[in-house]
């Protein structure tokens, strides 16, 4: 039953195995504690302990498969974890990345081999893996991709450069996309998806400096003729777009999740205090000029919630979730930020202190409207995908 009273709860209604999921990382955030996640943030530590104890409780591998120790469900399940993680203050993008990104992409493309090989460790945390798609110069188009793999004897050799990736550091790997160094000139290059180890001979990775302050640092990778035998290519070659674009909606629909967990996170806490706060006797929470913005964040994070869970339920599904996805991902993005400035404001002053942790969270939530797909490419997919408008690309 749906405690209205509680802000966190919310009106998405939980299946029995979904209240379940919920329980078991809210009882695991809770014992670390929003305080635990922004000092490792602060002082650039990792969150290894909470990252093995989701991993030892099942919730990194949720939807991976069964034979290759995954919990057999699917992304409506791994939504319910990224959410309530970021719900309690610990909005990780590792989380998005190995288990879900990754972990995905292998799962359904990746050789038995490989997959025994990796998805074990990927669900329970014991094994991390970092994306490298974005460059510098690539930007939204993935078809652009600038790093190059070249054919050398049975392997390949790699060169070029990655831009924000994240997590390196904490990663065994890298899941590369390159395109074919050798397709005829004037043609479009097929791409392929490599399996790179961070520390393969050519390989360096150094940290790029941003605002954020989260336990997921970003990295520029340079690939300097990184060789790798036939056994790190994923599927067959000159497929990777294709597998790109498959691990593309479970991408959003995550980052949905974490969006929508911050902003959970930022109402319970504005909440809370508009509450406790008198000002002349009276709990600021009465007057209207708080509680009316309050009241419409909260609004929108819930319809970006229903959002996410259709999204995913398509996705799981097998159904075509590309619209679903984006939408989710957009909305989800924009409420955050509407409940963080919204939570910020009711605290006044105390918003932007390190004590109540909401500033720096905006960081985060800023990123989401970005990354993994910016607002304004979203708006361009529904135009011309859902609206039928001519393309302006």
């Amino acid at each position: 039953m749906v405690n209205r009273s509680d802000p966190v709860t919310g009106l998405v209604v939980d299946s029995d195995e979904h209240r379940l999921i919920r329980e078991s990382t809210a009882k695991i955030a809770q014992k670390y504690g929003s305080a635990y996640y922004l000092e490792r943030a602060r002082t650039g530590n990792n969150v290894d302990e909470l990252w093995y104890e989701l991993g030892d409780a099942g919730l990194l591998g949720v939807h991976l498969p069964e034979e290759y120790g995954g919990g057999g469900a699917g992304l409506s399940e791994a939504v319910v974890v990224v959410e309530e993680l970021a719900a309690h203050g610990m909005p990780m993008l590792i989380s998005v990345i190995s288990p879900v990104i990754c972990g995905s992409i292998l799962s359904a493309h990746a050789s038995t081999d490989m997959k025994q090989a990796w998805l074990p460790g990927l669900a329970s945390g014991r094994r991390r893996m970092a994306f490298a798609l974005t460059e510098p110069d690539a930007g939204s188009n993935s078809h652009n991709v600038g790093t190059t793999a070249r054919r050398d004897g049975e392997g390949w050799r790699i060169s070029g450069a990655k831009y924000f990736i994240s997590a390196v550091s904490d990663a065994e790997a890298l899941l590369v996309i390159a395109r074919d160094a050798d397709a005829p000139a004037g043609q479009r290059a097929p791409l392929s998806m490599f399996v790179v180890p961070v520390d393969a001979p050519g390989v360096v990775y150094q940290p790029l400096e941003t605002t954020l302050v989260a336990a997921d640092k970003q990295f520029t990778v340079f690939l300097d003729d990184v060789y790798v035998g036939p056994e790190a290519i994923i599927g067959q070659a000159g497929n990777g777009l294709r597998q790109v674009f498959a691990g593309l909606n479970p991408e959003r629909i995550v980052a949905a999740a974490i969006s929508n967990g911050i902003g959970r996170y930022a109402i319970s806490k504005a909440t809370q205090y508009a509450k406790e706060r008198q000002v002349w006797s009276t709990p600021i929470g009465a007057h209207q000029g708080i509680s009316h913005p309050l009241a419409k964040a909260y609004i929108n994070v819930e319809l970006a919630r229903m959002a996410m869970v259709h999204s995913a339920a398509l996705f799981d599904a097998g159904e075509d979730a590309a619209e679903a996805a984006n939408i989710a991902k957009y909305a989800a993005a924009e409420a955050s930020l509407e409940a963080l400035d919204h939570s910020i404001q009711t605290h006044g002053g105390n918003g932007l202190s390190k004590e109540y942790g909401l500033a720096e969270m905006w960081f985060n939530a800023r990123l989401l409207r970005t990354a993994p797909v910016s607002k304004e490419m979203v708006l361009n997919f529904v135009a011309q995908s859902s609206l039928g408008l001519p393309r302006s690309y």
